[in-house]
């Protein structure tokens, strides 16, 4: 009989925003000798902080952190990128007998990790920019049902607000005369690492979790988002970036271009966020083999059960 060990897994926390992933991870990294690798796309971001809800380095508990404050905001990272080097980090961590865990909101960084994308063109910044200037013209839905006509298989993948990889698979279509649905058909094939992926999603009760965003979001406000967002962009920091079209940014963005009042700002990113929140648990219930985890992250019965679960 072979004495070979079960290969060791690699644990992910994933699940909605203000779910208490960052607090769960930090906990889980103590009691297994981990690491945390960053898996959200905008914490990687240098200079965006407030709503991101980044942990900062007092409060880690010394546990190592990687993959986050690491790319300029004037860069457009893409999951691609993330999965690349998520990849790296993650052998990094083991070549020292530590234990990574993938903790954050972003799916698409984590099937891009478990499934490689297709070697997708470099960016036509002419045709980006003509794009842009339609959404910003026309709105996020308009180029959604673009890409409805260019590429129905795509777009049943993302979500309409989602402009960023809306976009792209626009892009990618127009450039290459291809569907991006049909390019994806011909990408590698998974790495080890998939293999050993535990995939874990913090599933909160939703009025609590709607509750917990809306005083998040004012929380937000109050401690100078709006100041953050005007120094980025005097930093010349694109207002279109990937960056400042995340949640909260872009409403600023909005407010400080004189296109609705700060109310309106902040009401709306609390809808926006809300809707966010839905459509990550709705991302995860389509993903294979993962465990759902009632509760929130900072609540000790979850981080019993989930340490019963992981050690069995």
């Amino acid at each position: 009989m072979s004495s070979d060990k079960p290969p060791r897994p690699v644990i992910a926390i994933v699940g909605p925003t203000a779910s208490g992933k960052s607090t769960l991870g930090i906990a889980l990294a103590l009691q297994l000798n981990g690491e945390i690798i960053n898996c959200d796309s905008v914490q990687v971001y240098q200079g965006i902080q407030i709503a991101t809800a980044k942990v900062p380095v007092a409060e880690r508990q010394g546990v190592p952190h990687h993959l986050i404050d690491f790319v300029s905001p004037q860069v457009n990272y893409t999951a691609g990128d993330w999965a690349r080097e998520a990849a790296k980090t993650i052998a990094e961590v083991e070549s020292h007998g530590r234990v990574p865990l993938l903790v954050g909101g972003t799916g698409l960084y984590l099937r891009a990790l478990r499934r490689p994308f297709f070697p997708s063109p470099p960016t036509d910044e002419k045709l980006r920019q003509r794009l842009n200037r339609i959404r910003e013209r026309r709105g996020t839905e308009h180029l959604y049902r673009v890409l409805e006509r260019l590429d129905p298989e795509m777009a049943e993948e993302l979500y309409p607000r989602d402009w960023p990889r809306v976009q792209r698979a626009i892009e990618v279509r127009l450039q290459t005369g291809l569907p991006m649905s049909e390019q994806m058909e011909s990408r590698p094939e998974p790495p080890e690492i998939a293999q050993r992926l535990q995939v874990f999603v913090i599933s909160p009760p939703r009025d609590e979790l709607y509750e917990r965003i809306n005083v998040r979001t004012e929380m937000h406000f109050a401690a100078g988002l709006v100041e953050e967002v005007r120094d980025l962009l005097a930093k010349g920091v694109p207002p279109n970036s990937n960056a400042l079209g995340a949640h909260g940014y872009r409403r600023v963005v909005e407010y400080l271009e004189g296109r609705r009042d700060l109310a309106s700002a902040i009401e709306q990113t609390k809808l926006d966020v809300r809707h966010y929140a839905k459509r990550q648990l709705t991302w995860f219930r389509r993903e294979p083999g993962v465990v759902w985890c009632e509760g929130f992250g900072d609540e000790k019965l979850l981080l019993e059960n989930l340490l019963r679960f992981v050690k069995r």
